[in-house]
């Protein structure tokens, strides 16, 4: 498992990061304070506070490389 952080300050940013994580067969959770919600959920995501940066859970080691390629976008610098 791997754990980075995450923006996902719009609408926009929130509706291509589920569908950019879709695409793989692996489970992502976010997480926020207390919450932890499946990140391919645009319901759960939206019930977080989007505001602050997000930790993104990834359940998996394989394809890393490519997963965060994907996730480059969205990635805290």
């Amino acid at each position: 498992m791997k754990t980075i952080q995450i923006s996902l300050n719009s609408i926009g940013k929130v509706k291509s990061f589920v569908n950019a994580i879709s695409q793989f067969e692996y489970d992502f959770d976010l997480i926020s304070g207390r919450y932890v919600i499946d990140a391919k959920s645009i319901m759960g995501i939206f019930s977080l506070d989007l505001s602050k940066p997000i930790d993104l859970a990834i359940h998996t080691e394989a394809s890393l490389d490519e997963i965060m390629e994907t996730l480059k976008p969205y990635l805290i610098e």
